[in-house]
């Protein structure tokens, strides 16, 4: 008993495990996170190491070598939203016998931001056409639009843009002409969205900001806070982490 009893302390003695979240976790929705511990003992593998989250969500892995780690994925969800730690994982391991469960606890305080739960729902009335598909976009000349034209080659258009296939059948050089897609920016009033409450309304906000952002101009209205519209992953990031965050201060 105390041969194998050291044998199974020594086993899951300097072990680390660290929690690796996805880039957008939401109230109420499973998120993949990477699990990865790591075995920092300079002569010994460990054995049949297993790794549990909140929830009772695990991870086994059966051979950690000297000096490396390994890496799994677990589905964690958070209820709630704003900032909270990764909590407490559990490691532990049956080895070398299986009659006892050997463990340490770790108390991670690492900070997630999780989003409100997306609701879809109804458009805020900001005095803007509200965004449907192929509406508030106008086409003008530009390079990101659809091809609406072939032009005879200036000189000044970039040789990208020469269309090949056409000038090989005749004798000058054609080029393709693009429209440019300019959209409606779209202001998100949390006040005047439809909804039971703040956190309702936040979520329907949540919503929106991920439908739109990467087709236009997105902003937020948040009590006195004005946030000027922009569009692409991170700008919709930072108006998710308004959202997640509002209220709780």
């Amino acid at each position: 008993m105390s041969v194998t009893g050291l044998a199974g302390m020594s086993n899951i003695k300097e072990l680390t495990p660290v929690v690796l979240p996805p880039d957008d976790i939401f109230a109420g929705t499973a998120a993949p996170f990477r699990l990865r511990v790591s075995n920092g003992k300079r002569h010994l593998p460990a054995f049949l190491i297993r790794v549990e989250c909140r929830d009772g969500r695990s991870q086994t892995f059966p051979l950690i070598d000297r000096q490396a780690f390994r890496e799994g994925s677990v589905m964690l969800t958070f209820e709630q939203r704003g900032r909270v730690p990764v909590g407490r994982v559990t490691v532990s391991s049956t080895y070398p016998v299986g009659f006892f469960t050997r463990f340490w606890t770790f108390d991670l305080d690492t900070e997630l931001t999780v989003f409100p739960h997306p609701l879809a729902g109804g458009y805020p009335v900001t005095g803007i056409d509200t965004p449907r598909s192929g509406s508030g976009l106008r086409r003008e000349r530009g390079n990101d639009g659809e091809l609406e034209r072939i032009d005879p080659y200036t000189g000044a258009e970039p040789l990208r843009m020469i269309h090949w296939k056409l000038s090989a059948r005749g004798s000058d050089f054609l080029v393709k002409g693009f429209g440019r897609r300019t959209a409606t920016p779209l202001s998100i009033d949390v006040a005047e969205l439809p909804g039971q409450g703040l956190e309702e309304r936040l979520s329907r906000a949540a919503w929106l900001v991920r439908r739109w952002v990467s087709e236009c101009p997105v902003g937020l209205v948040l009590g006195e806070r004005v946030i000027p519209p922009g569009c692409g992953r991170q700008h919709g990031r930072m108006l998710l982490t308004e959202l997640a965050l509002y209220g709780l201060d």
